[in-house]
């Protein structure tokens, strides 16, 4: 592993102990714009214990994170090292104790994947991948799922915060299921990516999330062999918002699986 990676496996270490020891019966609780859209003080102080450790050891990285209330790039953070931080994808689980929930850290450099952690504190189980050098849980190398959709799972996001679009993702759920073994929904993004990357699932999708959720999540699943686009089969942007479908090597291979195509 990198010094980089390995600075990035102490950090969503960090975040998950920090998770782990929250009175969750006490925390203190914030709406955000959106449907059922929360944010908890355990939010707000994971991500500053990960700005503060990140920065400390790389102090020339840009830092974009879910709770400093923009969803898109200046301009200046586009250049270098860049992280995108979610500091609990799956909030809403995270306040009812309902698992997962989970931290993910991306690393962008020149606004391209460079490395990416996601670490579920509960099971104590962390996802890591560089680009170009594979995908790992807890150091073992994982790969995607060779079988097709018939023989798969799928789990899917509903975008509950935008107007509209969990009609969309309803209709493709209805799709799926009539072709896959069944639906799941786990509430964090980041979470169903690496369910994909490990084959533990066959295929992700989700009308629209933004790029904290997406950023470390999606490297993880293509360097573990699968494919992850928007909903027209274009790469993702990794500057803002998108759709997203995560497909294994079997899906991918089998072909005949994008949103799109199927809406």
């Amino acid at each position: 592993m990198s010094e980089l990676g390995s600075i990035i496996e102490e950090a969503a270490k960090l975040a998950g102990k920090i998770m782990r020891e929250a009175p969750r019966d006490r925390i203190r609780i914030d709406a955000k714009e959106g449907h059922a859209n929360f944010v908890t003080e355990y939010d707000q102080k994971v991500q500053q214990a990960l700005f503060s450790f990140l920065s400390a050891r790389i102090p020339e990285a840009h830092f974009l994170g879910e709770e400093q209330g923009q969803d898109t790039f200046q301009p200046e953070d586009t250049r270098g090292l860049t992280f995108v931080i979610d500091p609990i994808d799956g909030t809403s689980n995270f306040m009812k104790g309902y698992e997962p929930s989970v931290t993910s850290i991306g690393l962008l450099e020149d606004g391209v994947p460079l490395l990416g952690a996601v670490y579920n504190p509960w099971v104590d189980r962390l996802f890591l991948a560089e680009a170009g050098k594979g995908a790992f849980e807890n150091g073992v190398p994982i790969h995607t799922d060779p079988a097709p959709l018939s023989r798969s799972l799928v789990t899917m996001g509903t975008a509950p915060y935008y107007p509209g679009l969990p009609d969309t993702a309803f209709r493709l759920a209805g799709i799926y299921l009539s072709r896959c073994i069944d639906i799941r929904r786990s509430g964090s993004a980041a979470w169903d990516l690496c369910m994909v990357a490990s084959g533990r699932t066959g295929l992700y999708f989700e009308p629209k999330i933004q790029l904290w959720d997406y950023c470390a999540g999606a490297l993880i699943a293509a360097e573990a062999g699968g494919t992850v686009t928007d909903f027209s089969g274009k790469p993702l942007s990794f500057s803002g918002p998108s759709s997203i479908v995560a497909a294994s090597c079997g899906i991918a291979k089998e072909g005949d699986y994008l949103p799109d195509t199927l809406l």
